[in-house]
């Protein structure tokens, strides 16, 4: 009997500890957030800063990729744009005097063949004039549309060329760069890996949580190695995952540490 009640106790302070403590979890303190930085243009590595691995980015661009041949086309394109500026302009005005003409000659020519006086020569004339008038004014509406056509056109090549010279000289200020993955002189393509991106202002705690923490999981007090902390779980997975069966991701924001990578331990308590 005595045996029993033993056992019954024991019990009962497993089942209370588990109450209070929960299931421990442990991860490493990691960057918020990590990008993997490929190329998005064409060229030749002209500049890496291999001096600031491992330091914060300032405005001032990590890799330079050339860019002569787009800045000159830019220039060409820009010189094109300008011409056709002033080109649309002109044949604008030209339209609009084309177009004032031909509605007076549609009058005039309504008005003369109607006219018993008038011969049919004189009237074949006039009708003639008039036909020259409008296709003066056809023609020179199609020019300008063709112009206004040419213009978008490179306005659009203006900006993929704009695009292309900024995507050449890359820049993450606030960002540490952990790895540069090219050399200079090497000739790069589109998706050709060049560097990683690290926001470590922020960190960032990965954990996968029991069937039996998941509920209530972002109200329940979060304690690390063991010590009470302000933090809460900021996001979590409610479909299991795929590579740790049956357990449910969770990630927790917390102030950058002076050292990552360092694993904790981490308790969900009830408040």
């Amino acid at each position: 009997m005595k045996s029993m009640n033993i056992l019954k106790l024991s019990v009962l302070v497993v089942l209370l500890a588990s109450t209070l403590f929960g299931d421990v979890y442990y991860a490493r303190v990691e960057p918020y957030e990590v990008r993997k930085i490929s190329s998005n243009v064409m060229g030749v590595v002209l500049y890496t800063d291999e001096d600031m691995i491992g330091e914060r980015l300032s405005k001032k661009p990590y890799i330079k990729i050339d860019a002569v041949l787009d800045k000159e086309e830019l220039r060409v394109t820009q010189a094109k744009l300008a011409i056709i500026e002033d080109t649309l302009k002109v044949n604008t005005e030209v339209l609009k005097n084309l177009e004032a003409s031909l509605v007076k000659k549609r009058v005039n020519y309504e008005r003369v063949k109607e006219l018993n006086i008038k011969s049919s020569v004189e009237k074949d004339r006039e009708f003639y004039e008039l036909v020259a008038s409008e296709n003066s004014y056809l023609a020179t509406l199609k020019e300008v549309n063709t112009l206004k056509s040419q213009k978008e056109d490179l306005k659009l090549r203006e900006a993929q060329l704009e695009r292309s010279i900024h995507d050449k000289y890359l820049v993450a200020e606030d960002f540490t760069l952990y790895s540069i993955d090219v050399k200079v002189g090497q000739v790069v393509s589109k998706g050709t890996p060049l560097a990683t991106l690290m926001n470590t202002k922020k960190a960032l705690l990965t954990i996968y949580l029991s069937a039996s923490d998941l509920q209530d999981a972002k109200k329940r007090a979060i304690y690390i190695d063991g010590e009470k902390s302000r933090l809460k779980i900021d996001r979590v997975l409610n479909i299991a995952d795929s590579k740790n069966i049956s357990k449910y991701k969770a990630q927790i924001i917390m102030d950058a540490p002076k050292t990552f990578s360092k694993l904790v331990k981490v308790e969900l308590r009830d408040e």
